[in-house]
């Protein structure tokens, strides 16, 4: 059966490709076929190499707190998060619709990644309970439903890094279990085919550690142990899924023995970027350089992502403070200030880049 009646399929999935990442719900539910053809895997890298692709930044968002600016948010409730998402190229920002469960916020200190058009949610805080959960959500952005993920295996762990490789995998280590013990555990889950399996342990405890996924390689990122609680480590540790096996510990990779959570993933000759003492610096080598100073809105920077050769900057002045939203061209070093909605300027906790 033709995809479009009366047109070669050659010239429908011209048509499909070009259909707003917004738009494939209703493409999806239009019929069978149109439903198959943008589940394709090849269907992704279609529109992604005809240039037709969509970058939108997912975040765990707090609701804003009208108390913050009157001074007495400190005697205001919990804040409630929600998923807000965010498309660089067109400005536009709007909220994802969560799963029954959610529906009063989702939880607190919940990790987010990116496996291919899903968008993997993972863990966090009860937010009533404060228990930690192990419990995995899924977002088809082209279906626009969620679905529920087996649940993480093991010790309940909060405070963990995680990563994806972009297209089926997600990867989670360290963290701490419900004793504050730091972890050296790892594990993969794989999206499609719904399944956790262990990974080899690190050699170190890393707890409020960072992971990236560079260069077929997932890597872990400062973080500190059960003795150390607090002082973090300026080490890390990469892990190889082609031989299945940990690296030595790098010493020194971090300039300073800090909170790695603003470290992403690098351009070009640069291994990585991270927003310390008021500067983006790059590593590249082993030296780390200045290669831009953080705008006063965002000195105190809540979240970092990185899409297409720009570094996405949001944050605020002050702790507590409205979130402002900055995008650093990687290659001028220019800033370029974003225009972010009052409903959309509270405290981001976490947050994935998709190129749907």
């Amino acid at each position: 059966m033709e995809l479009i009646p009366g047109l070669p399929d050659d010239i429908a999935r011209e048509c499909l490709i070009r259909v707003p990442y917004g738009g494939f719900s209703t493409v999806a539910s239009t019929c069978k076929g149109w439903k198959s053809e943008i589940e394709r895997p090849q269907f992704r890298s279609q529109r992604k190499s005809a240039g037709h692709s969509q970058t939108v930044v997912v975040m765990a968002q707090a609701v804003p707190d009208p108390s913050r600016e009157t001074g007495f948010s400190k005697l205001s409730h919990g804040p409630v998060y929600r998923l807000t998402a965010f498309e660089p190229l067109s400005g536009c920002w709007s909220e994802l619709p969560p799963p029954p469960e959610f529906s009063g916020g989702f939880p607190m200190f919940c990790r987010l990644a990116a496996a291919g058009s899903d968008l993997v949610l993972v863990g966090g805080l009860d937010p009533v309970s404060w228990e930690a959960s192990g419990s995995v959500y899924v977002y088809s952005f082209m279906t626009g439903t969620w679905r529920r993920g087996a649940d993480m295996p093991g010790v309940r762990r909060s405070f963990f890094g995680c990563a994806s490789d972009g297209d089926r995998a997600v990867l989670v280590a360290g963290g701490h279990d419900g004793e504050k013990n730091a972890l050296r555990s790892a594990l993969a889950y794989h999206v499609e085919r719904d399944r956790w399996v262990p990974l080899p342990d690190m050699e170190r405890e890393r707890d409020e550690c960072k992971a990236i996924f560079r260069r077929g390689k997932f890597h872990v990122v400062g973080g500190y142990s059960t003795a150390m609680q607090g002082k973090f480590e300026k080490s890390s540790e990469e892990f190889d899924p082609a031989t299945w096996r940990w690296g030595p510990v790098r010493e020194d990779l971090l300039a300073a023995s800090t909170c790695p959570m603003t470290c992403v993933d690098g351009d070009g000759d640069d291994d990585l970027y991270m927003c310390r003492d008021g500067h983006v610096l790059a590593l590249r080598g082993r030296t780390w350089r200045a290669v831009a100073k953080v705008p006063a809105d965002v000195s105190n920077p809540a979240h970092v992502t990185k899409w297409r050769g720009k570094l996405l900057v949001i944050g605020s002045p002050r702790s507590g403070g409205a979130q402002k939203v900055y995008a650093l061209d990687s290659s001028s070093c220019n800033w370029i200030s974003i225009e972010s909605p009052e409903k959309f300027s509270g405290h981001v906790q976490a947050g994935s880049c998709l190129e749907i």
